[in-house]
């Protein structure tokens, strides 16, 4: 946990604003030049940091459909890489990361290196499952070993569990809180609750579940909104996306007016906590 607070400044309900870089080069939607991608993943980090938020993350989620792990090419790291050291040089003092779709973990530990930031989020670190992309195994043992070849133990590696847009059938008789406390024992630094997919609500008695099983650092990773925020204070972080753009719709662009609101609305509920 003191590792958690170091980056994050807090233990409570830490809130991280989603960057969803436009779609990179040799991906379907692909439209925009890589100085274009930067100058508005770069105006929307700037709306976090006057906001307030305690984090920003980055994440190339219009590059649908999306490729498996080592199937992701170097044209996507390289060009993450060049928006994250953007990111980074916008936010100086804002606690950054990244995540490259899908289970590209290797790739976003080293853009994470290049660029200076914080943290990862990472796909598939323990059991197998099945998702829209395909079959995702277990990478724990792989990523860690190789976060520590290239350097980069100080980067956080945050996991998801049970992850959104996913079937678990083939791990039925595996509860959420027996995968956390299994991301736990494997190292993960912290795991991440999501809801069924992009911008649908966590489970609030899973979340509690997995609260309950480990002593790492519980993150809530979808469908936070103002109107559910009393629910998920008490999760170490937050990650907000959908919420914060145009209609609460990921594809949109960030909405500084649903950003202040949230940010208002968390400001009061933490001081109810003291």
């Amino acid at each position: 946990m003191q590792r958690f607070q170091k980056v994050f400044g807090r233990l409570q309900a830490a809130a991280i604003g989603m960057v969803h870089v436009g779609a990179l080069p040799g991906t379907p939607r692909s439209s925009a030049t890589v100085g274009q991608l930067i100058d508005k993943a770069c105006q929307e980090a700037e709306i976090y940091k006057r906001a307030g938020l305690d984090a920003v993350m980055v994440e190339n989620m219009h590059d649908v459909p999306y490729l498996l792990g080592g199937d992701v090419g170097p044209e996507v790291t390289a060009t993450m890489t060049a928006v994250c050291r953007e990111v980074r040089r916008v936010c100086p003092r804002v606690p950054c990361g990244v995540q490259v779709l899908s289970a590209a973990n290797k790739q976003a530990l080293a853009v994470a290196l290049a660029a200076g930031l914080d943290f990862v989020r990472v796909e598939g670190f323990v059991f197998s499952h099945v998702a829209d992309e395909g079959l995702l195994n277990s990478c724990a043992g792989d990523l860690l070993r190789y976060r520590t070849t290239i350097g980069a133990d100080s980067i956080m590696v945050l996991t998801d569990i049970k992850k959104k847009h996913s079937s678990h059938a083939i791990t039925a008789d595996v509860s959420i809180a027996d995968t956390a406390r299994a991301a736990e024992f494997f190292l993960s630094d912290g795991v991440i609750v999501t809801g069924t997919e992009t911008g649908r609500p966590v489970d609030s008695k899973e979340l509690k579940e997995v609260q309950q099983a480990v002593d790492i650092p519980v993150l809530v990773g979808s469908g936070v909104s103002t109107e559910n925020l009393p629910t998920y204070l008490r999760a170490n972080g937050l990650i907000v996306g959908s919420y914060f753009k145009k209609h609460g719709r990921w594809q949109n662009e960030v909405d500084l007016d649903r950003v202040d609101r949230f940010m208002d609305r968390l400001s009061t509920l933490r001081q109810k906590l003291r």
